[in-house]
């Protein structure tokens, strides 16, 4: 059973991605992943954390009301967040894997961010890129 992964960041692009990705789960009839990464390390302290948790409580109870079938996952455990949609959206047998890009500087267009880079190149599946408006 193929599943629509999503990397979620309490930003724009996240919003974006999320949007979209419960949009092409509701239209594929798919179970949807919702992976939140953080490196941890000193800068995830507590209050990081406790933002971080009802950042997730806010996209669980979205969830709930799109109606689509969800699994939540928010990570802290020292990883790069590419890694960890790669490696998630392989062990649930993605078909889709949604991320969301922020807008760049003239300079900052030429390299995509070191993570959405990764994901685009290394994903087993296809990638789908969403801009935030």
């Amino acid at each position: 059973m193929g599943t629509v992964v999503v990397g979620y960041v309490a930003k724009a692009e996240g919003e974006a991605a999320l949007d979209k990705a419960i949009e092409e789960a509701t239209l594929r009839g798919k179970k949807l992943v919702v992976v939140n990464s953080h490196r941890g390390g000193a800068e995830f302290d507590e209050h990081a954390s406790t933002k971080a948790e009802a950042d997730m409580d806010a996209v669980r109870a979205r969830l709930e009301a799109s109606g689509v079938e969800f699994d939540l996952r928010q990570l802290v455990r020292g990883f790069e967040p590419a890694e960890d949609l790669i490696s998630i959206a392989e062990a649930n047998d993605a078909e889709l894997l949604v991320i969301g890009l922020r807008r760049r500087s003239p300079v900052g267009k030429l390299i995509l961010g070191s993570n959405a880079q990764r994901i685009l190149l290394d994903a087993h599946c296809p990638v789908l890129a969403v801009k935030a408006d």
